[in-house]
Protein backbone atom coordinates (compact mmCIF):
# COMPACT_ATOMS: atom_id res chain seq x y z
CA UNK A 1 0.00 0.00 0.00
CA UNK A 2 1.09 3.44 -1.06
CA UNK A 3 2.23 6.17 1.44
CA UNK A 4 0.21 8.97 0.97
CA UNK A 5 0.28 12.67 2.40
CA UNK A 6 -1.66 13.34 5.22
CA UNK A 7 -3.93 16.51 5.23
CA UNK A 8 -2.82 19.22 7.16
CA UNK A 9 -5.00 19.50 10.23
CA UNK A 10 -5.69 23.32 9.33
CA UNK A 11 -6.50 25.31 6.15
CA UNK A 12 -3.16 26.63 4.41
CA UNK A 13 -4.42 29.82 5.55
CA UNK A 14 -5.21 29.14 8.91
CA UNK A 15 -1.54 30.19 10.39
CA UNK A 16 -1.59 33.57 8.81
CA UNK A 17 0.11 36.11 9.50
CA UNK A 18 2.91 33.92 11.40
CA UNK A 19 3.22 31.44 8.64
CA UNK A 20 1.78 32.28 5.01
CA UNK A 21 -0.61 30.10 2.89
CA UNK A 22 1.84 30.70 -0.11
CA UNK A 23 4.65 29.38 2.55
CA UNK A 24 2.37 26.22 3.09
CA UNK A 25 1.94 25.65 -0.78
CA UNK A 26 5.76 24.82 -1.16
CA UNK A 27 6.39 23.77 2.27
CA UNK A 28 3.77 20.81 2.13
CA UNK A 29 2.69 21.11 -1.03
CA UNK A 30 6.12 20.89 -2.81
CA UNK A 31 8.55 20.10 -0.23
CA UNK A 32 6.64 17.22 1.83
CA UNK A 33 4.75 15.80 -1.00
CA UNK A 34 8.09 15.29 -2.72
CA UNK A 35 9.39 13.04 0.51
CA UNK A 36 6.25 11.03 -0.09
CA UNK A 37 6.58 10.47 -3.44
CA UNK A 38 10.49 9.44 -2.91
CA UNK A 39 9.50 7.11 -0.43
CA UNK A 40 6.81 5.07 -2.41
CA UNK A 41 9.41 4.89 -5.29
CA UNK A 42 12.05 4.10 -2.60
CA UNK A 43 9.59 1.23 -1.36
CA UNK A 44 7.35 0.12 -4.23
CA UNK A 45 7.46 -3.46 -5.08
CA UNK A 46 9.02 -4.55 -1.77
CA UNK A 47 8.37 -5.74 1.86
CA UNK A 48 8.75 -2.62 2.74
CA UNK A 49 5.74 -0.58 1.40
CA UNK A 50 3.46 -2.96 3.99
CA UNK A 51 5.34 -1.44 7.04
CA UNK A 52 4.99 1.55 9.00
CA UNK A 53 6.96 4.77 8.89
CA UNK A 54 7.98 4.23 12.34
CA UNK A 55 9.25 0.99 11.35
CA UNK A 56 11.20 1.78 8.09
CA UNK A 57 12.72 4.56 10.25
CA UNK A 58 14.42 2.59 13.08
CA UNK A 59 15.06 -0.41 10.47
CA UNK A 60 17.12 2.03 8.40
CA UNK A 61 18.70 4.38 11.35
CA UNK A 62 22.53 4.25 11.01
CA UNK A 63 22.74 2.08 8.31
CA UNK A 64 24.51 4.46 5.02
CA UNK A 65 23.35 1.56 2.57
CA UNK A 66 19.55 2.82 3.78
CA UNK A 67 20.33 6.77 3.67
CA UNK A 68 18.27 7.48 1.24
CA UNK A 69 14.96 5.57 2.72
CA UNK A 70 16.03 7.06 6.17
CA UNK A 71 16.00 10.45 5.03
CA UNK A 72 12.74 10.67 2.59
CA UNK A 73 10.80 8.41 5.62
CA UNK A 74 12.12 10.52 8.33
CA UNK A 75 11.24 13.86 6.59
CA UNK A 76 7.75 12.62 5.88
CA UNK A 77 7.27 11.40 9.64
CA UNK A 78 8.87 14.69 10.80
CA UNK A 79 6.55 16.85 8.90
CA UNK A 80 3.82 14.83 9.85
CA UNK A 81 4.65 15.60 13.39
CA UNK A 82 5.38 19.47 12.66
CA UNK A 83 1.82 20.02 11.18
CA UNK A 84 0.44 18.69 14.52
CA UNK A 85 2.56 20.93 16.58
CA UNK A 86 1.03 23.88 14.89
CA UNK A 87 -2.04 25.64 16.28
CA UNK A 88 -2.57 29.58 15.96
CA UNK A 89 -2.57 31.52 18.75
CA UNK A 90 -2.48 29.01 21.30
CA UNK A 91 0.96 29.12 22.61
CA UNK A 92 -0.18 30.59 25.96
CA UNK A 93 -2.66 27.98 26.53
CA UNK A 94 -0.46 25.63 28.34
CA UNK A 95 -2.30 22.12 29.89
CA UNK A 96 -1.23 22.03 33.74
CA UNK A 97 0.47 18.89 33.61
CA UNK A 98 2.88 20.07 30.87
CA UNK A 99 3.15 23.13 32.82
CA UNK A 100 4.25 21.19 35.63
CA UNK A 101 6.44 18.86 33.75
CA UNK A 102 7.91 21.85 31.93
CA UNK A 103 8.67 23.85 35.88
CA UNK A 104 10.10 21.20 36.99
CA UNK A 105 12.59 20.01 34.36
CA UNK A 106 13.77 23.47 32.78
CA UNK A 107 13.08 25.71 35.93
CA UNK A 108 10.33 27.58 34.20
CA UNK A 109 7.93 27.80 31.05
CA UNK A 110 10.59 30.51 29.88
CA UNK A 111 13.55 28.56 30.43
CA UNK A 112 12.03 25.89 28.53
CA UNK A 113 11.42 28.34 26.06
CA UNK A 114 15.12 29.79 25.81
CA UNK A 115 16.88 26.14 26.01
CA UNK A 116 14.45 25.61 22.99
CA UNK A 117 15.24 28.91 21.21
CA UNK A 118 18.61 27.94 21.13
CA UNK A 119 18.61 24.47 20.03
CA UNK A 120 16.37 25.83 17.26
CA UNK A 121 18.75 29.05 16.16
CA UNK A 122 22.14 26.94 16.68
CA UNK A 123 21.35 24.30 14.44
CA UNK A 124 23.67 24.32 12.07
CA UNK A 125 21.90 24.15 8.28
CA UNK A 126 18.67 22.01 8.08
CA UNK A 127 16.85 19.85 10.81
CA UNK A 128 14.82 20.39 13.81
CA UNK A 129 14.59 21.09 17.23
CA UNK A 130 12.26 19.12 19.66
CA UNK A 131 10.76 18.87 23.15
CA UNK A 132 11.08 14.93 24.26
CA UNK A 133 10.43 13.01 27.09
CA UNK A 134 13.53 10.46 27.51
CA UNK A 135 14.08 8.27 30.82
CA UNK A 136 10.93 10.16 32.50
CA UNK A 137 12.19 13.98 31.71
CA UNK A 138 11.42 16.63 29.60
CA UNK A 139 14.48 17.29 27.09
CA UNK A 140 15.34 19.58 24.35
CA UNK A 141 17.23 18.31 21.54
CA UNK A 142 17.91 18.91 17.88
CA UNK A 143 18.77 16.75 15.14
CA UNK A 144 20.24 17.79 11.33
CA UNK A 145 18.57 16.93 7.90
CA UNK A 146 16.03 14.16 8.16
CA UNK A 147 17.29 12.70 11.65
CA UNK A 148 14.45 12.11 14.02
CA UNK A 149 13.72 11.49 17.79
CA UNK A 150 12.07 8.29 16.82
CA UNK A 151 15.50 6.63 15.50
CA UNK A 152 17.08 7.24 19.31
CA UNK A 153 14.40 5.88 20.96
CA UNK A 154 13.04 9.38 22.25
CA UNK A 155 9.37 10.30 22.79
CA UNK A 156 8.63 13.52 21.15
CA UNK A 157 5.84 16.23 21.92
CA UNK A 158 7.36 19.05 19.76
CA UNK A 159 8.94 20.55 16.88
CA UNK A 160 9.91 23.11 15.06
CA UNK A 161 11.39 23.24 11.08
CA UNK A 162 14.38 25.14 11.01
CA UNK A 163 15.12 23.62 7.70
CA UNK A 164 14.84 27.03 5.37
CA UNK A 165 12.30 26.07 3.02
CA UNK A 166 10.18 26.00 6.37
CA UNK A 167 10.72 29.64 6.72
CA UNK A 168 12.48 31.73 3.97
CA UNK A 169 9.31 32.97 1.71
CA UNK A 170 8.40 34.61 4.91
CA UNK A 171 11.35 35.67 7.16
CA UNK A 172 14.34 35.53 4.88
CA UNK A 173 17.30 34.71 6.50
CA UNK A 174 15.71 35.55 10.37
CA UNK A 175 15.13 31.98 11.69
CA UNK A 176 15.41 33.72 15.42
CA UNK A 177 12.57 35.51 14.06
CA UNK A 178 10.67 32.76 12.96
CA UNK A 179 11.31 30.50 16.02
CA UNK A 180 10.31 33.20 18.41
CA UNK A 181 6.84 33.27 16.52
CA UNK A 182 6.58 29.60 16.78
CA UNK A 183 7.04 29.98 20.70
CA UNK A 184 4.70 33.09 20.94
CA UNK A 185 1.96 31.94 19.01
CA UNK A 186 1.95 28.66 17.05
CA UNK A 187 2.48 26.01 19.98
CA UNK A 188 -0.25 23.42 19.85
CA UNK A 189 0.70 22.54 23.45
CA UNK A 190 -2.56 20.06 23.26
CA UNK A 191 -0.84 18.10 21.00
CA UNK A 192 2.10 17.91 23.22
CA UNK A 193 0.06 17.27 26.24
CA UNK A 194 -1.78 13.97 24.52
CA UNK A 195 1.82 12.97 23.56
CA UNK A 196 2.61 12.72 27.12
CA UNK A 197 -0.16 11.11 28.17
CA UNK A 198 1.57 8.58 25.56
CA UNK A 199 4.72 8.40 27.60
CA UNK A 200 2.84 7.10 30.60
Amino acid sequence: MAFELAPLPFAQDALEPYISAHTLSFHYGKHHQAYVTNLNNLTKDSPLATQSLEDIIKGSAGDASKAGLFNNAGQVWNHNFFWNSLKKDAADRIPGEIETRLNADFGSVQAFKDAFAQAAVTQFGSGWAWLIVEDGKLKVTKTANADTPLAHGQHALLTVDVWEHAYYLDYQNRRPDFVKVFLDHLVNWDFAAERLAQAG
